[in-house]
């Protein structure tokens, strides 16, 4: 049976921009074309792999990794099982480290529970004079993060990425930093949302931290400061809940002045502060 774009599309059941995204994977097809020939018919071999895509996407897979692809900040990253999938308000972050480098390009900075790579290598995308390290303790994940630098980032780079495998500010030793970023994981280890939807396959080390979610985010505080030039500067991405925690171990770890950011759905969603 012949199958055109527009009749494997009606019969994924799935979402048009999913279908079109998982289609587009496996017949290399852009998503203008799909959108363009609906009645061509797609050769059998790429109809099957399609039909085994949408499938397994019905069964919850994330269309990420059965892409292996996922869109951040404009730039495209290689994804696996191994990492959690880059997020639209993780830009933030981005956002407001760039703002830290255009006052002082030359920076170093470390990257902490760097997954995929996405916020270090943007990082090094947009600030090649930035001297940026990324640490993972997922080897498999750290393998993801050096095969993004290596696709994104030109080879003539002025300052290439450094990548650490070992546990938070373990493998820096006492190197100091003037900024560092992190996305660590803050989701509340008896949270009902990690067996739901695309986080039930994404690794729950990159997810859950303790009781209350914060453990991470204590570790990541209470070492910034011996791990922080005077004047450098913490941030980091937090759950929408927990703003006046991270406020609160802030303080009390010294950093001051202290801050807030909302993402773009109106979320406190980063938090930081300064060493003095």
């Amino acid at each position: 049976m012949a199958h055109t774009i527009a009749s494997l599309l009606k019969a994924s059941a799935l979402p048009t921009i999913e279908a079109q995204m998982l289609l587009e994977h496996a017949t290399g097809w852009s998503r203008t074309a799909l959108i363009s020939y609906p009645e061509r018919e797609v050769p059998m071999q790429h109809a099957l792999a399609a039909q085994s895509l949408f499938a397994r996407r019905r069964f919850g897979e994330p269309v990420a990794y059965l892409t292996g692809m996922r869109e951040f900040y404009g730039l495209m990253f290689q994804v696996s099982s191994a990492v959690l999938i880059p997020r639209p308000e993780t830009e933030l972050l981005v956002d407001l480290a760039l703002a830290r480098l255009k006052k002082n390009p030359v920076a170093s900075v470390l990257d902490l529970g760097t997954g995929s790579g996405a916020v270090a290598v943007t990082l090094a995308k947009l600030c090649d004079t930035a001297q940026i390290t990324g640490v993972e303790k997922s080897p498999s994940a750290l393998a993801v993060a050096r095969k993004n630098a290596d696709v994104i980032i030109e080879k003539a780079s002025k300052n290439p990425l450094q990548w650490l495998l070992g546990d938070w500010y373990e493998p820096v030793g006492k190197s100091k930093f003037d900024l560092i970023v992190s996305n660590p994981p803050y989701i509340a280890d008896a949270d009902a949302h990690v067996s739901q939807g695309d986080l039930r396959h994404e690794p729950i080390q990159a997810l859950t931290a303790g009781s209350d979610g914060l453990d991470a985010i204590r570790k990541i505080i209470s070492g910034a400061a011996e791990h922080l030039h005077h004047g450098g500067w913490l941030l980091f991405e937090h759950g929408y809940d927990q703003a006046e925690a991270c406020a609160a171990l802030l303080k009390q770890a010294g950093f001051n002045p202290i801050f807030c950011e909302k993402d773009l759905a109106g979320i406190l969603r980063v938090s930081g502060g300064q060493r003095n």
